[in-house]
């Protein structure tokens, strides 16, 4: 027999505050920043992005994650060469991203996902 749930909201226990998802493997951080490093074009999550250095942003998260074992992605929005990307100084606080065109950082908006579990 199968079954079709239909709803337009869920809500927490008390009827009005949106469920937390904290275990399951969803997102719980993501952010479409731009070419400088310093404006969060849209967020979940993120309440910081710093301009670390050309082709350095470094984000902080608004709720910390349970610790520094998560995975992270993220890609460049480029037109131009190549680039290799990578994260690092991944900590429950935050992450940072690097973008290089194999002769220098070059400064690229970026866009970042987030997964783990949340403190």
């Amino acid at each position: 027999m199968t079954s079709v749930l239909n709803v337009d909201t869920i809500a927490a226990k008390n009827g009005t505050d949106p469920v937390a998802l904290t275990k399951q493997s969803a997102a719980k951080a993501w952010a479409f920043t731009n070419a400088a490093g310093t404006t969060i074009n849209g967020s979940f999550n993120v309440s910081t992005l710093t301009d670390t250095g050309t082709g350095i942003q470094t984000i902080a998260y608004t709720n910390a994650m349970a610790d520094a074992v998560y995975s992270g992605t993220m890609s460049a929005e480029s037109s131009s060469d190549a680039h290799t990307q990578w994260m690092e100084n991944i900590a429950t606080t935050g992450i940072q991203a690097r973008h290089y065109n194999g002769s220098s950082y070059q400064d690229i908006p970026t866009m970042w996902q987030i997964i783990g579990d949340l403190a």
